[in-house]
């Protein structure tokens, strides 16, 4: 391993370990890491540099409705600190899962966690208008009965399925990504950016305070790979391929497009905000760098994607 093999980093979705019909226990979470990582072992065989960032949407969720629930009791924690946790608990899944993948291949490679923050403007648009969906979905009627008791702000994230959502500020800069990149080149399979990062500002005099938010998991992703210099971008999600009309009597499967397509696709509002439209821009945004092509697809088909047979596939 070197500055001379390609880099990649792959963003798992926090969907890929928790996902929506399950209740997300522990051992859940760990099944699906591990079925994860058998398409990230493709990329150490081929000895690859290599970056994983995640999601976190169930799980900070789930956290912020616990520590809620418990106020009367225990002091609640601000989102930030959940990120935070939430960070160093699925690091710690992916991390052990990932050494006992290599462990059965003989392979001394270390993987490492890394708690991340991210710089975050304090007035980013995104803190007055919440739309990052967390925890679990809800119908209508429960939806308004937990949206009173908490003062919860919630939507309508698919037809009938309704969600919570906090601030998603875009992320700017990312703190310790000189050290991120050094042990990535190095050899060592690190994982950072968890959750989008902890987002922070800088105050006035010119130190961090944190800000109560899920910073966009995958302009994080892009960002970090940016920072990396990494060729390839795998983006994780719980569905297989980008569509045009999605859910449509018309919808259509992208298999294989480029820059210009995406971004006037975007523009047309062939994506959700809620949903594809944040990685669409992320991807844009890291093939106008160093990226060379970015893969979309669903965790049971990442091996394949992988061998390029699956997935959608955007090239610079």
């Amino acid at each position: 391993m070197g500055r001379q093999n390609p880099t990649v980093i792959i963003a798992l979705g926090g969907n890929a370990l928790s996902q929506k019909d399950e209740s997300g226990t522990i051992e859940e979470q760990f099944a699906h890491a591990r079925e994860s990582l058998k398409g990230v072992m493709h990329f150490v065989k081929k000895r690859y540099n290599i970056c994983i960032t995640h999601g976190n949407g169930p799980q900070v969720g789930a956290e912020l409705f616990k520590s809620e629930e418990m106020a009367p009791l225990i002091p609640p924690l601000p989102l930030g600190v959940l990120v935070a946790n939430t960070q160093g608990a699925i690091g710690y899944i992916i991390q052990q899962s990932l050494q006992n993948a290599l462990y059965n291949e003989k392979n001394k490679r270390e993987v490492v966690t890394f708690i991340s923050q991210m710089k975050v403007d304090a007035e980013d648009e995104s803190l007055h208008d919440p739309n990052k969906f967390i925890g679990r979905t809800f119908s209508k009627e429960d939806a308004e009965i937990y949206s009173k008791k908490y003062n919860w702000i919630i939507k309508e994230q698919e037809a009938g399925l309704w969600r919570r959502v906090v601030p998603s500020p875009k992320p700017l800069y990312i703190f310790n990504g000189r050290s991120i990149k050094h042990l990535v080149e190095f050899g060592t399979i690190v994982i950072a950016g968890g959750g989008g990062g902890i987002p922070a500002y800088n105050k006035k005099d010119g130190t961090l305070e944190g800000i109560d938010g899920v910073v966009d998991k995958d302009m994080t992703a892009a960002l970090l790979g940016r920072v990396i210099r990494a060729e390839e971008l795998f983006i994780i999600t719980d569905i297989d391929n980008v569509y045009l009309n999605y859910t449509k009597s018309n919808q259509k499967c992208i298999e294989e497009t480029n820059i210009l397509d995406m971004e006037r696709w975007l523009l047309e509002g062939h994506f959700s905000e809620g949903t594809m439209a944040p990685k669409i821009r992320a991807a844009l945004y890291f093939l106008s760098y160093h990226g060379k092509k970015v893969v979309i697809t669903s965790l049971k088909n990442i091996e394949n994607a992988v061998k390029n047979k699956s997935g959608t596939v955007i090239y610079k």
